[in-house]
């Protein structure tokens, strides 16, 4: 089958399209899919790079070890493994699982969900991994809850359009911050307000927040926190300002109530169902800002990589 692989640390051109076995099912509660599109995260960046050093535990040491990259899929069940009840071939199914980035891959049943009966397969590989980490940021870190203002920063990224969706469908006043460009999509989503930060700074305005996710981490913790009402929590959700900011926001969380710490977002049972929901129900819809195929991966990263992406970058394979 074909793949993308990751031969190297660094650029969008350690990435190369190879012919690689097909993977079986050598578990019985797994599932074997192929792949119609697969989806870009702000996290496959850091495994791109290497950076933080921890990363490459994931991609090899001490250079990547048939690594593919990839966690966001949507596609086709092909055979099952003898314990599987909850899917049958030809069933469509989504979920964040790794190793996307090719025409087939492995995967456990409980990594998986029926695909939502009203977006295309496209369109479903664009959900898992942002769309969980902008639930587990409203719905966890945030506990936002119907009449309350939220803030996201960098609204127009990849979680921050799911962000600005999942706190409207809890029933929030939403503010996004986004660049100009960006400031009508944002609206189009839901939106109440949007603030473009090439003309004005949130963090010295005179509104205040119960909660804001921070998906930019571009402004010092105190000055996200002077912005907060009373009992309202900041809640940093990026790795692109380094540890030391990570780092400082923990310490700080354990001093200060209004400092919320960063989450790791990975898959909760329920998770991808409550988002299958939101999305049968109008309420969530990914923004696609470009697809590629598959053999352009490398072109994807490099495009993503830039920084200016507003939505999810897909990738789609071909059959």
């Amino acid at each position: 089958m074909k793949a993308i692989v990751q031969i190297a640390y660094g650029s969008p051109g350690t990435f190369e399209l190879r012919e690689v076995e097909k993977p079986a099912i050598s578990k019985d509660d797994h599932v074997l899919v192929f792949v119609h599109a697969a989806a870009l995260h702000a996290g496959d960046l850091f495994l791109m790079r290497g950076v933080p050093v921890f990363t490459r535990l994931v991609v090899g040491l001490p250079r990547p070890r048939n690594y593919i990259p990839g966690y966001d899929v949507a596609g086709t069940v092909e055979a099952v493994g003898k314990n599987v009840m909850r899917f049958r071939p030809g069933d469509t199914v989504f979920g964040s699982i790794g190793r996307s980035c090719a025409e087939f891959l492995v995967a456990p049943q409980k990594s998986l969900e029926h695909t939502p009966n009203n977006l295309p397969l496209e369109d479903t590989a664009a959900v898992p991994t942002s769309a969980i980490a902008a639930l587990h940021g409203i719905r966890d870190a945030g506990k936002v809850k119907p009449g309350q203002k939220v803030l996201i920063n960098g609204a127009s990224g990849g979680v921050g359009t799911f962000a600005v969706q999942i706190a409207k469908a809890y029933g929030a006043e939403v503010t996004g911050v986004c660049s100009g460009r960006h400031a009508e999509m944002v609206r189009s989503i839901g939106a109440d307000h949007v603030i473009d930060y090439t003309k004005e700074n949130f963090t010295k305005g005179k509104a205040r927040y119960d909660v804001i996710l921070d998906n930019v981490a571009n402004h010092p913790l105190r000055a996200c926190r002077r912005v907060l009402t009373p009992t309202g929590k900041h809640i940093p959700n990026s790795g692109h300002s380094g540890m030391p900011y990570i780092l400082k926001a923990l310490t700080v969380s354990m001093f200060v109530h209004q400092q919320g710490r960063a989450y790791v977002a990975t898959t909760k049972p329920g998770d991808l169902l409550e988002l299958k929901e939101l999305i049968e129900s109008g309420k969530l819809s990914p923004v696609i800002d470009r697809t590629y195929p598959l053999a352009e991966t490398a072109e994807a990263f490099r495009y993503l990589n830039e920084g200016h992406a507003g939505g999810k970058v897909v990738i789609a394979s071909s059959e």
